[in-house]
């Protein structure tokens, strides 16, 4: 089976964490985002992988390369400007078998795809989507479906009094090559308001999924994210190391504090006389993290050094960040990489600190 991840997005929504590396390889708990997303479709039997990538294509290619240690092939295509998720599958037209699975690069999930896949077959659909049921549905698009399974209508954003039903789409579709007759050859276009809607009554049909789903696009769902990962509410690779203790710590790690599950430490990590680390923390390679300092819930990236007395919660941190001795980085706050903040700061209420950033001691209580 043959997939196309979209995945040419600049990832504006989790800036600064985007600013230098391309969203689909953002680390995510122990691997590049995207890993996740492959290594699901390989479950699901897809071999070959077509990467639709824009900003800063070359960054995905040069951490992904040609999918050996996925256990597929992905090959790339190269959008020449912004060309929406219909002028981006129309793009790839060329690369495409008669029948494909198209896929939103943003969204963490378990999914059976292959019950899609069987009910798609059934059907003799052109188009089936995957649809899951949320809590609060006024913020997506609601798929009304008839009783046979087929769409029946689209509500863009509806208002409270107007939702009667919780299903959206989760941004995984199995299309038949026959779709792309009805999209121009490099126009930007959207599929889900050019396309679907056109094919309601003429073959779309949906399915209702059970299992995990979230889009990973903001900092506080990147971070929900790899707390789910963590936890194993996601079903991931990463369960395997974690095991039923949800803790990875490191061989080699240096710890004179503790470490409180689900965590993942790893090598080269040192962890300072009375710190605790965790719980829901992840700390990559070479982290330092000075005395009496507590990290919860909280990403710090490869090589990050964190001072003596700080206060880490509910934050990311990215590579090569300097942070000095009492300082705290609290509510959804976002460090880009190589940032360097002085002692005595706090940095919270979601603020961002971009790369190049140098903060003096108490230079920002935000």
């Amino acid at each position: 089976m043959q997939a196309l991840i979209l995945a040419g997005g600049e990832g504006t929504r989790l800036r600064p964490l985007t600013t230098t590396v391309p969203k689909p390889v953002v680390p995510l708990v122990d691997r590049p985002f995207i890993a996740f997303m492959l290594e699901w479709l390989r479950r699901h039997d897809v071999d070959d992988v077509i990467m639709s990538c824009g900003f800063l294509a070359s960054g995905v290619r040069n951490v992904l390369g040609e999918g050996h240690a996925y256990g597929l092939r992905i090959r790339y295509v190269e959008e020449p400007h912004p060309l929406g998720t219909g002028g981006a599958v129309k793009h790839a037209e060329s690369l495409l078998d008669e029948r494909f699975l198209m896929l939103n690069g943003d969204t963490l999930t378990d999914l059976d795809l292959g019950a899609q896949i069987a009910q798609h077959e059934q059907t003799g659909a052109m188009a089936t989507l995957a649809l899951v049921e949320v809590e609060d549905p006024s913020h997506y698009g609601l798929v009304r479906l008839a009783d046979d399974g087929q769409v029946r209508e689209f509500v863009e954003k509806p208002s409270a009094d107007t939702v009667d039903v919780n299903t959206v789409s989760a941004g995984a579709y199995v299309l038949e090559r026959s779709v792309l007759d009805l999209l121009a050859p490099e126009q930007p276009a959207s599929i889900e308001r050019d396309v679907f809607p056109r094919l309601v009554g003429a073959g779309l049909f949906g399915r209702v999924a059970d299992g995990y789903w979230l889009d990973i696009g903001t900092p506080e769902r990147y971070l929900q994210g790899t707390f789910d990962i963590l936890e194993g509410v996601v079903a991931t690779a990463v369960q395997e190391r974690l095991g039923d203790q949800f803790l990875s710590v490191a061989a080699d790690v240096e710890s004179g504090g503790r470490i409180i599950p689900a965590a993942i430490v790893e090598p080269g990590c040192r962890i300072g006389a009375g710190a605790r680390i965790g719980g829901r923390v992840v700390l990559e390679r070479g982290v330092s993290v000075g005395d009496e300092t507590m990290i919860e819930r909280a990403v710090v990236m490869q090589g990050a050094e964190i001072g003596a007395h700080c206060v880490l919660r509910g934050c990311i941190v990215a590579g090569g960040v300097r942070i000095g001795d009492r300082t705290h980085v609290e509510g959804l706050a976002v460090i880009g990489e190589g940032v360097t903040i002085g002692a005595d700061n706090v940095i919270t209420n979601g603020a961002r600190l971009f790369p190049g950033v140098s903060l003096p001691d108490g230079g920002l209580r935000f």
